[in-house]
């Protein structure tokens, strides 16, 4: 029984790590997908090569937090942005029902989406900080430390939202309402947690609200890595609190990890042909293409 549990594991990996690597060379060849990254790109460019002044109370330029700050969004929108709406339109097109038939399907599904995030996450990152540091003089890691900083928040925050957003996707309903049930929390937080203005501008509340969530400390740990040290008096805390960056971020990951497979499955089991048709038709109806 324990070898079959392994063998299934095995499985489950080969074929999401296959279905991935297919995923990812569509990907790079849909000029319309790959267009969406490359406009966040560069609206994160146009805002810091717009803003001017210091960091009050230190000598790092303004530029440099609100492009440390995107580049935190940026792996945040994958995770609970694009990677919802990806699920919740295969969903209506029948993705869900076919993996009913495939054994170990949904955990090779769930990896074959996480590393597909993480290519494109990790590429609009190391884009936006080639183009910033060329563009508008913006920042890059000082030292092997600084580098080490950015690899490990980086990868720990996409773990942290990139489960979690597989378990919102498997909640939301349909396509056309998931994007604005999403975008409005998301956007709320990209004000709340510091990646445009110093946190410390923010109220009190509103501070101990965004600690909440992973995206403040995501933006604070990769303030660390590219940010000089001196940059730290102007965090809450007056330091960079790496230990609780890890901390929180850890604790969403595990959560997302407990949420995302069950979900996943619920979503499964709830597919059904008939509910498929019945979505085919009333999106025929209301003037959409059939899936």
């Amino acid at each position: 029984m324990r070898g079959t549990h392994v063998t299934n594991g095995t499985n489950s990996w080969r074929a999401g790590l296959q279905r991935g690597g297919i995923e990812l060379r569509h990907l790079l060849r849909n000029g319309k997908e790959m267009s969406g990254n490359l406009t966040n790109v560069a609206v994160a460019l146009l805002v810091a090569a717009y803003v001017s002044d210091d960091v009050p109370g230190t000598r790092t330029p303004m530029t440099h937090l609100v492009l440390a700050g995107f580049a935190a969004y940026l792996l945040f929108q994958v995770g609970l942005i694009n990677l919802p709406q990806i699920l919740v339109t295969e969903r209506e097109e029948g993705a869900l029902l076919r993996l009913r038939a495939t054994p170990g399907g949904i955990p090779a599904y769930l990896i074959a989406k996480c590393l597909l995030m993480v290519a494109l996450a990790v590429g609009t990152l190391a884009l936006l900080l080639i183009a910033g540091a060329l563009l508008v003089d913006g920042p890059l890691p000082h030292g092997p430390g600084d580098w080490l900083t950015l690899l490990w928040v980086t990868a720990l925050g996409l773990l942290a939202v990139i489960p979690l957003g597989a378990a919102v996707g498997a909640v939301l309903p349909n396509p056309r309402e998931a994007l604005a049930l999403i975008m409005l929390p998301t956007m709320g937080l990209l004000l709340t947690s510091g990646t445009v203005f110093p946190i410390t501008a923010l109220p009190v509340p509103v501070q101990q609200v965004a600690a909440v969530f992973p995206l403040k400390w995501m933006a604070q740990g990769l303030r660390s890595a590219l940010l000089p040290d001196s940059a730290r008096t102007a965090e809450a805390a007056g330091s960079w609190e790496l230990p609780m960056v890890a901390l929180v971020l850890t604790a969403w990951a595990v959560l997302g990890f407990l949420l995302a497979v069950p979900l996943l499955r619920r979503a499964a089991r709830r597919e059904s042909g008939s509910r498929l048709a019945t979505r085919q038709r009333k999106a025929t109806q209301s003037g959409a293409p059939a899936a």
